[in-house]
């Protein structure tokens, strides 16, 4: 894989062409999955889907942890955004992984309709309910997105230290969203394969960039 902690200037490589041409595509596919988003959640919450027999999750206790779900999110978010904003690498590749990870969601929510866990705990994150403009949502279950993103974080992240942050993150989020019966297990321990698969992905459609960039 391309090490992303060789340090080049937003200024050296806004100098290259490629680099330029996969920033604009990349925001633009995120801004419009953005865009996109509210109308594809206001479709699945109306859908008619199925409910698992989920042996693990009726075992757990059912709590309330919208606060540190909140923190582990957006605290993450804030960290990789200070490092790619240091490492404009680490800021291409993280951008591109992010919008083919939601990308990917909107395929598997479409294709395999499933309702709400029973005994789901609403999860109140304001950031997100602004930027969806769906209050709630319940419905986007297979795959979990709080948990592959946050090991889409590990896998995108260089120094040894990040990446264990990064990975204890992963297995807090996957804890929490089960605890709060926001999704299933299979969708929480599916979720770091699907990232796995959508960082592969990613580098090979960045590949001519960031051999350009080292060469």
């Amino acid at each position: 894989m391309t090490d992303l902690n060789i340090y080049f200037s937003w200024k050296q490589l806004l100098s290259n062409k490629l680099f330029r041409y996969f920033l604009c595509g990349g925001l633009s596919l995120g801004l419009s999955l953005i865009f996109c988003m509210p109308l594809f959640f206001n479709y699945i919450e109306k859908r008619k889907g199925i409910i698992l027999k989920d042996m693990f999750l009726e075992w757990l206790p059912t709590i309330d942890l919208s606060v540190p779900i909140f923190i582990i999110l957006w605290g993450m978010f804030l960290f990789i955004i200070i490092r790619a904003i240091q490492l404009p690498t680490l800021f291409l590749n993280f951008l591109w992984c992010l919008a083919l990870l939601n990308l990917s969601r909107v395929l598997t929510i479409g294709l395999i309709p499933l309702d709400a866990p029973k005994n789901l705990i609403i999860l109140i994150d304001p950031i997100s309910s602004h930027f969806y403009k769906v209050p709630f949502i319940t419905k986007d279950l297979f795959y979990s997105g709080h948990t592959a993103t946050m090991f889409l974080m590990f896998l995108c992240l260089q120094g040894r230290v990040e990446k264990a942050i990064a990975l204890f993150a992963t297995l807090c989020m996957g804890i929490l969203v089960l605890i709060q019966h926001i999704h299933y297990t299979i969708d929480v321990v599916s979720a770091p394969f699907f990232a796995w698969l959508i960082y592969i992905l990613a580098q090979r459609i960045l590949k001519q960039v960031f051999n350009s960039i080292h060469h």
